[in-house]
């Protein structure tokens, strides 16, 4: 429709994509790896992220392009995957040439999933070179209990009883010659809404467990109550509230365009149009959502029109997060309920 037809991520020129994950840990992590290099930015809107390198990305800094964005679990623990993409590229001579050697540049950000399996189980070096090794099959990456997404949920606002599994997705498509994708594990305090109905496909489960209850509403019970509804410490099975730390939704655009830094950050910021149609609420601060751009510079394009077509394609990423996923570690998924 419109001349817009789904295409597959690995179709975008350059971009390799690789997964590791330790399911018995509930946690993993996603290299989107661009050896060439990327013009790139970022835009974090929620209130608790914890990320490596976001400030190179700000467009008056030196650093024009990057190597690899490395998506994890494990909280500030998992910002560790990405000195296994520093390894794996510098291993192949692919980085910022500082006459004596060369510097990769491997941006990245992690979500809390720490509650879900092994908290003592996280992304380290050996996991993020791990994902990146994955990469060098070229397939397409695949969707679900994958990658950064193995530990992914949502629904906390009422403590982890109420809470379902998420995971990782993947949504790409092609408009004439330009190509973009978004890719993103969804992680969030908040619900999953559908793209074109406005329905709820996953969140906060209601009181039996069989369906769900709105996440704002349940917020809306508590405005008037002189207390945080937030806590310092995670929160253990059957409280009543969620922890500020127990969530995040990353996400990547990536994109053939030519693009400045100036535009990857605009484009960064538009695209969280997309959780904001999909994820509610979002941009808390029990959330640190982050969404990193980069763009390979293939084709020419109007900016404000390829931030629309970001915005669409991260909220349907954001929907295949939360379709692909499967029931894990005793919780429920998405494909659990019949919607109509």
């Amino acid at each position: 429709m419109n001349g817009v037809r789904e295409i597959r991520l690995t179709d975008i020129k350059g971009i390799r994509v690789g997964h590791a994950q330790n399911e018995e840990g509930g946690t993993g992590c996603t290299a989107v790896i661009c050896e060439k290099g990327a013009t790139a930015s970022v835009d974090v809107r929620g209130g608790g992220p914890a990320s490596r390198e976001t400030e190179l990305l700000r467009p008056e800094k030196m650093v024009q392009q990057i190597h690899c964005v490395m998506l994890s679990g494990g909280s500030a623990f998992g910002l560790e995957a990405g000195d296994g993409a520093m390894q794996y590229l510098e291993e192949k001579g692919i980085g910022f040439d500082v006459g004596v050697g060369v510097v990769p540049i491997v941006c990245g950000a992690s979500c809390f999933d720490l509650v879900v399996g092994d908290p003592k189980c996280r992304p380290d070096k050996a996991m993020g070179y791990a994902a990146c090794l994955a990469s060098e099959a070229g397939e397409e990456p695949a969707m679900g209990n994958v990658g950064a997404g193995t530990g992914a949920t949502v629904g906390k606002f009422l403590g982890l009883d109420y809470m379902i599994k998420t995971g990782l997705g993947i949504h790409a498509v092609q408009v004439g010659e330009v190509q973009c994708a978004a890719l993103v594990t969804v992680n969030a305090l908040g619900d999953v809404i559908d793209y074109d109905t406005g329905k709820t496909i996953a969140g906060l489960l209601n009181e039996d467990k069989t369906g769900f209850r709105s996440t704002v509403e349940a917020m809306y019970q508590e405005i008037g109550k002189d207390r945080n509804v937030y806590h310092d410490e995670v929160p253990a099975a059957g409280a009543d509230t969620a922890s500020p730390v127990t969530n995040t939704t990353l996400g990547v655009i990536i994109t053939n365009a030519k693009l400045d830094k100036a535009q990857c950050s605009k484009l960064a910021q538009i695209a969280h149009n997309g959780y904001a149609r999909t994820i509610q609420p979002v941009h808390t601060s029990a959330d640190g959502d982050t969404i990193f751009v980069l763009a390979t510079g293939e084709v020419e394009v109007a900016p404000d029109c390829l931030g629309a077509l970001a915005t669409e394609v991260m909220g349907r990423a954001v929907n295949k997060a939360a379709r692909e996923a499967a029931p894990a570690y005793g919780l429920k998924a998405a494909r659990d309920f019949v919607t109509e």
